[in-house]
C-alpha cells in the first residue's frame, strides 16, 4: 500500500503527532507514506511530495506547527490564476490533483484539516479519490467529533494570556478587552473567559448589546474592585450588527475578521469615562507545543485513520465518540457546525458565577 498525508487549512498545536502516529502506524504494516506539501499545492507545483518515514517523524510529537506545511488559499476547487491583464480567476484544478494521485499509484489519502479543508476532500471524494479525513481546529467547531484537536491548548494559552492580565488591570484601574479566535463558534472565548474568571464574555452565539456591557462594567468599579476583564470572539457582534473585519484586509478584496477588540475599547472608554485597553491574541492560540490531551487526541486520530484505510473504510472522517475513535461520514461530518449551545452547562455555570454575555435585561 501506499498512502499520503497532507495537512491543509490553519495550523494547529498537534498536526506534527497526527502525521507520527500515521506514519509509524503505516509503516509498521510495510506501507510507503509520502508527504504532500501545503495543503493540496503539493500536487500541482515542482518538488511538492517528499517521502515519509520513521526517521523523518521521529521526535515531532511535541512540536508545534506542521512539518509538510499548510495553506488556507489552495484549494483545488477555486485555484487563483493570475491572467496576463493582471486579474486573478479562480479556475477548478480538482482533476489534475486527482489525476496526479493515481500517476503517482497511492492507494488513499489522509487529509487532516478543519471544515473548509474537510470540504475540499469531500469534494474530491466524490470524484473518486479515496480519502480518510481528520479533524483539525483550534475553534472545535466540527459537529461530528466532540473535540477537535488543538482546542484544548488554545484554550490553555488563551487562559494564561487572560490570567496575565488581571494584575496590570487592577493596577491601573483598567478595562482591558481580549480578542480571541471564534469566526462562528466562541468556544474558545467560552472556554477561556470562564477559567480565567473574565468579567464579559462576548461569542457570536449570544449577540450583545452595548448598553448591558457598560452597566456590568460599571457596577465592577463602583462596586469593586474597579477593574474588568472582557474576552471578545472575533466573530461576536453587537445585536442588530454585523461582525467586525481588518480594513487592511478589505482594502485587498479579504473578508478577514478582527478588530472587535479595538472597536469595544473605544466604545467602553466612551461610555464609560473608563481607561480601556485592547489585545488580540491572534496566531499565538496557534503555535506552540501540544499539550498532553491534544498530543494524545492527535496520536489517536492518526493511528485510527491508517486503521481505517487498512479497513477499506474510505470517504469517511476519524471522531472522538468518547471513549472511542469512531469513523463518520465525511458528507455528515462537514455538514453542520458545532455552536455554542446558548443554554448549555457552561454558560449557565458562567452566568451563575456572574459572568455577563452583554445580553443582560434583554428577550
Amino acid at each position: 500500500m501506499k498512502i499520503a498525508i497532507n495537512t491543509g487549512g490553519g495550523d494547529a498545536p498537534g498536526l506534527n503527532a497526527v502525521i507520527r502516529a500515521a506514519v509509524l502506524s503505516a509503516t509498521g504494516l510495510g506501507w510507503s507514506v509520502y508527504g504532500i506539501l501545503r495543503g493540496y499545492r503539493g500536487l500541482l507545483e515542482e518538488g511538492g511530495v517528499v517521502d515519509l518515514t520513521r526517521d523523518s517523524v521521529r521526535g515531532i510529537t511535541h512540536l508545534g506547527g506542521t512539518i509538510l506545511g499548510t495553506s488556507n488559499r489552495g484549494s483545488p476547487l477555486s485555484w487563483p490564476v493570475e491572467r496576463k491583464d493582471g486579474t486573478v480567476e479562480l479556475v477548478d484544478r480538482s482533476e489534475e490533483v486527482i489525476e496526479e494521485f493515481h500517476r503517482r499509484e497511492w492507494d488513499a489519502l489522509i487529509a487532516i484539516g478543519g471544515d473548509g479543508s474537510l470540504k475540499i476532500a469531500l469534494a474530491l471524494s466524490e470524484r473518486g479519490l479515496p480519502v480518510v479525513g481528520v479533524p483539525k481546529t483550534i475553534d472545535n467547531d466540527l459537529a461530528a467529533t466532540q473535540v477537535t484537536f488543538g482546542f484544548h491548548t488554545a484554550v490553555d494559552t488563551a487562559t494564561d494570556a487572560i490570567g496575565r492580565l488581571h494584575s496590570t488591570a487592577e493596577a491601573h484601574g483598567r478595562v482591558m478587552v481580549v480578542e480571541l479566535m471564534g469566526r462562528t463558534a466562541g468556544w474558545i472565548a467560552l472556554y477561556a473567559g470562564v477559567a480565567a474568571t473574565a468579567d464579559i464574555i462576548l461569542i457570536p452565539e449570544i449577540p450583545y448589546h452595548l448598553d448591558a456591557l457598560c452597566a456590568k462594567i460599571k457596577e465592577r468599579y463602583e462596586k469593586g474592585p474597579g477593574f474588568a476583564i472582557v474576552v471578545a470572539a472575533e466573530g461576536a457582534f453587537e445585536a442588530g450588527g454585523s461582525a467586525t473585519f481588518q480594513e487592511t484586509a478589505q482594502a485587498r478584496g479579504e473578508h478577514r475578521l478582527g478588530g472587535i477588540a479595538e472597536k469595544l475599547a473605544l466604545q467602553i472608554e466612551e461610555r464609560t469615562g473608563y481607561e480601556t485597553r485592547s489585545l488580540v491574541l491572534g496566531h499565538l492560540q496557534r503555535g506552540g507545543e501540544p499539550n498532553a490531551y491534544d498530543r494524545l487526541l492527535a496520536l489517536r486520530f492518526g493511528s485510527a485513520a491508517v486503521e481505517l484505510v487498512r479497513e477499506g473504510r474510505l470517504g469517511c472522517m476519524v471522531a472522538l465518540h468518547p471513549p472511542e475513535v469512531l469513523a463518520v461520514p465525511l458528507k455528515e461530518a462537514v455538514g453542520k457546525l458545532k455552536l455554542v449551545p446558548t443554554d448549555g452547562d457552561l454558560v449557565r455555570t458562567a452566568r451563575s458565577i456572574g459572568v455577563s454575555f452583554g445580553d443582560e435585561g434583554t428577550d
